[in-house]
Order: C-alpha cells, then structure tokens, then sequence
C-alpha cells in the first residue's frame, strides 16, 4: 500500500500507544507538527476523541452544580466539532493521496472529482473509520482497565473479560474494512467522498435558539 495510507495496523498502535500515557491527553505535544500530514489530524481526532470521553464522565455527575455540568456541555460540543473537523481532513489527505480529487479543491465543498469510471461509492468514509477506531480504542482501553479493578467481584471482573475480548473483536474486524476500502479505493475499485457534517447547532448564523438569542440582545439595544 502507498506509504501515504496509514494501515490499520499502525492506527491502532497509535490509538493504543497515546492512551497508555499517564499525561495523555493534556499534554502540550498532544498533537504531532505538520498539518499537512495524515497523521497529524489522525492523532488530533484521538485527542477530541480522549477528551471528549472526560468530558461526557464528568457530565453524569449528580452532586455537583449544575454550572458545572453546562461546562462539560459546551466542552462536549467544542470537542464534538473539532473531532468532526479532524475527520474531514483525514478523508481530504487521504482523497488527495489516493489522486481520487483535484488537490486544489480538495478542502472546498465542491471538490473536483478525479475517480476512474466504474468505481463503486462507499457509503462510509475512510476517515470515519478511523473515527470509530479511535472510539473503539477508548472502549477497549476503559474496558481493560474494568478487568483490573481489585474493589470489583469476581463476577464483574469476568463479565468485563468477556466484553473486552468482544470489543477487540469488532476493532479487528473495522480495521480490516478501512484496509479493504483503501486498498479498492488505491486500486480503482472503489471511492468515498468528504461528507461536510455543518454542526448547526454550534454556528449561531444556523442555530435557532442562538439566533433567538441575537435577535432579542438586538431588540433590547
């Protein structure tokens, strides 16, 4: 495979490598230099991906005040779209690396298409797979840690084995499809496109409630 095209293997590694880090993921070299790079916004997605999964802890909290609870909420929506933000440009690197869209256009909503004639469209993009390998690892990773807990029963502790072994399972099996789609997306078989996700909810030009909020504000003057 093109030395541009991580493998699922190396994904993995990576995912697994940075959570087994005690400072991960504060820590002030989070993220690789080069944004250019594949994997440089393979590793932020893991990032928002980590903290995100803090965050959404901290927010089932029932004896804390609610102020802190809206903070974990608007934390949960700034790192939702920085992940998303990171995902789409894993899918442009990866497009333009693959020659299946015009580099020029690459990061604009109307990319030029360069896919060969016969190519099947793949409804999932390579980048939201490793997306879901990056989640997949957090789940492997909390669940592992479920298997070493000496306050739990023997119960619990087999319980948590069982559902790590099927966790790992299913990480297997989504590595293998974003190996199989980029070897058929290398090879003219097949293709995906950057799908923008245009979170409303975070863009107050789009937000109803936000744009409420600016009209009143507005009024008020």
């Amino acid at each position: 495979m093109n030395d541009l095209l991580p493998t699922a293997t190396a994904v993995i590694e990576l995912h697994d490598r940075l959570l087994a880090r005690s400072d991960w993921p504060r820590t002030a070299d989070a993220v690789p230099q080069g944004e250019g790079s594949v994997w440089h916004w393979i590793q932020a997605n893991h990032l928002f991906n980590s903290r995100l999964w803090a965050e959404e802890d901290l927010a089932r909290r029932t004896q804390v005040a609610d102020a802190d609870i809206a903070a974990n909420k608007r934390a949960i929506d700034g790192f939702n779209q920085a992940r998303n933000d990171a995902t789409e440009r894993v899918d442009e690197l990866l497009l333009v690396a693959l020659g299946l869209v015009d580099p020029a256009s690459a990061r604009t909503d109307a990319p030029v298409s360069r896919v060969p004639s016969g190519a099947r469209l793949n409804s999932e993009t390579a980048g939201s797979i490793v997306d879901r390998l990056s989640i997949m690892a957090l789940k492997v990773n909390a669940m592992r840690q479920q298997t070493r807990r000496t306050d739990a029963d023997a119960q619990h502790i087999a319980a948590s084995q069982g559902k790590l072994a099927r966790l790992l399972e299913q990480r297997t099996d989504l590595g293998a499809c974003l190996d199989g789609l980029l070897a058929d997306a290398q090879a003219g078989r097949a293709y995906f496109k950057v799908y923008r996700q245009f979170k409303m909810y975070n863009d107050p030009r789009f937000n109803p409630a936000l744009v409420a909020e600016q009209r009143d504000a507005q009024q008020r003057r």
